[in-house]
């Protein structure tokens, strides 16, 4: 009788069990995507026997691809996994619908994946038109461009006979500046001041110059060497505020503030890593287009010696900027630093700092600000304000071009209020640049020298014994730095051929760089400096 009942509820419990087995599909959970290098939405199904899973994007069936795929894994009755997207993009922001069929019944379920935001877009001259309508715009383009043909040979004619000269007395289409109507917006950039020549394209007479906008002439020898402004588009990368955990305040602009913090989900190698973030506070609409625009640009400059730019995180005010952190800050305090007269004070007493830079560092400091030059006048860009104040320090004394608009807060006394809004860098400025607004890579190469100047005077502001009317005058009439006391002959010689008064009598950049470089071969450079 007890063997009779045990074999009862041995049969009773197979029973059971295989009764239970057969379940007929149900989707327990379906989460929405976390963006990381590569983003998944997770899902449970439970079911028995084990359903078949399809995915639906926007009512159409997904099929894998190295890009978009599913991970799974089975445990009894349940299945666990994800559905994979390799560098999502707005693209693949949607509705995605799992189904999970077996032959008990079918269950579904759908969840919206938000991935990243519709990215800022330049436009590009590429333009879709329709088939049937191909030959009637031929037509009208064939026209427009005899009409715009003949407007040009007329214009031609005008220049000639009338000498095309420009209302700042210089003889044709010139790149300038007006300082007088060069009503700064109290927003600078990275970069600050930095002309794309693209930009030009952009809007009626104007560009965008550290999220300034100002009226120019457009300078067309920036189109004659081939430079493309029918660029592919250029897609911005955005990063959600979730992932942004400000640590403290680096500083503050009249544009908003910059905060060192540690961003989540932004390199495929680190859960997270240090950036400085700006803020970009009560932005005016205005502002947000500039700002736009400035993160196209920003997107653009990708080198070894430029700050390096993430992306926006616009969801929401304030606006951001994310950029990497540069750990010792400004060249031109790092170079007050570690120079002869840096002092620090250890309990309460005066002690001399060690780690004085040597000619090997300076030179070494040099040839990268260059090399960062070099790559801005390759992408024709013309940044306008180069200066130690606006170069940032790493480690393994590695130093970038770039800063984040708190230099004429912080520097105020190297800036001249002209007109009442605009503030410039006389102190590293030619005189073309000084008289009429005229702003180049020879320009660029001028203030070159000028930071060559900061660097063997660790830092020492140039003209700093005159007043910025004295300093307007003495290069206007053509005097220019003494050769600092530490300085070699060698290296106030290229100060000197960055100073010719004419532009097109200057060094080159390039050959800069090399004479940097012969330099550097007879001094060894040692990067020890920062332990």
């Amino acid at each position: 009788s007890q063997n009779h009942s045990c074999r009862s509820f041995t049969f009773f419990s197979l029973f059971f069990v295989l009764f239970v087995s057969q379940v007929p599909p149900t989707i327990i959970r379906l989460k929405e995507p976390e963006r990381r290098h590569d983003t998944c939405i997770e899902f449970t199904v439970r079911g028995s026997p084990h359903p078949v899973l399809r995915w639906f994007y926007q009512d159409k069936e997904i099929s894998h691809t190295e890009y978009v795929r599913p991970d799974m894994d089975i445990y009894l009755d349940y299945i666990e996994g994800c559905l994979t997207f390799k560098n999502p993009t707005h693209h693949n922001n949607g509705n995605y619908t799992l189904e999970a069929r077996n032959y008990l019944g079918i269950a579904t379920s759908t969840v919206y994946g938000h991935f990243l935001e519709k990215p800022f877009v330049i436009p590009t001259a590429e333009t879709h038109i329709p088939e049937e309508d191909t030959f009637g715009v031929s037509i009208a383009v064939g026209l427009a461009g005899f009409a715009l043909s003949l407007m040009l040979v007329v214009l031609f004619l005008l220049i000639n006979k009338y000498g095309g000269r420009s209302k700042f007395g210089m003889k044709g289409p010139v790149a300038v500046i007006s300082g007088e109507e060069d009503s700064a917006s109290p927003l600078h950039h990275v970069n600050h001041g930095i002309i794309s020549p693209c930009t030009l394209d952009a809007g009626p007479a104007a560009v965008v110059i550290g999220m300034t906008r100002i009226p120019v002439i457009e300078n067309p020898q920036y189109f004659r060497h081939g430079h493309n402004c029918n660029k592919p588009t250029t897609y911005v990368q955005h990063i959600k505020r979730r992932d942004i955990i400000l640590k403290r305040e680096l500083g503050e602009g009249a544009f908003g503030k910059v905060f060192l913090a540690e961003c989540y989900n932004l390199s495929p190698t680190k859960d997270k890593m240090l950036v400085a973030v700006k803020t970009l506070k009560d932005p005016t609409l205005a502002a947000r287009k500039d700002f736009q625009r400035e993160a196209e640009l920003l997107t653009n400059l990708q080198h070894e010696h430029i700050v390096k730019f993430y992306g926006v995180c616009v969801d929401g005010d304030p606006l951001i900027m994310v950029f990497e952190y540069m750990k010792h800050g400004d060249l031109n305090k790092f170079l007050r630093a570690h120079g002869p007269d840096a002092m620090i004070l250890v309990d309460g007493q005066p002690l001399q700092t060690s780690g004085e830079l040597g000619l090997s560092q300076m030179l070494h400091i040099a040839s990268q600000i260059a090399a960062g030059m070099i790559y801005l006048a390759s992408q024709h860009f013309v940044h306008r304000d180069l200066a130690t104040r606006n170069c940032l320090v790493g480690n393994g004394l590695l130093v970038k071009i770039g800063d984040f608009g708190m230099s004429r807060d912080i520097y105020s006394t190297d800036y001249y209020r002209v007109g009442g809004h605009t503030m410039l860098p006389i102190r590293w400025m030619p005189p073309e640049s000084i008289m009429y607004r005229k702003f180049t890579t020879e320009s660029d190469v001028w203030s070159f020298g000028v930071i060559l100047w900061e660097i063997f005077t660790y830092g020492k502001q140039p003209w700093f014994q005159l007043a910025n009317n004295e300093v307007i005058e003495c290069i206007t009439q053509g005097r220019v730095l003494e050769r600092p006391r530490l300085c070699p002959k060698e290296i106030y010689d290229i100060m000197l051929g960055c100073w010719q008064r004419e532009p097109q009598q200057r060094l080159n950049i390039k050959d800069i760089q090399k004479m940097l470089f012969t330099l550097m071969k007879a001094t060894p450079v040692y990067l020890d400096i920062l332990g």
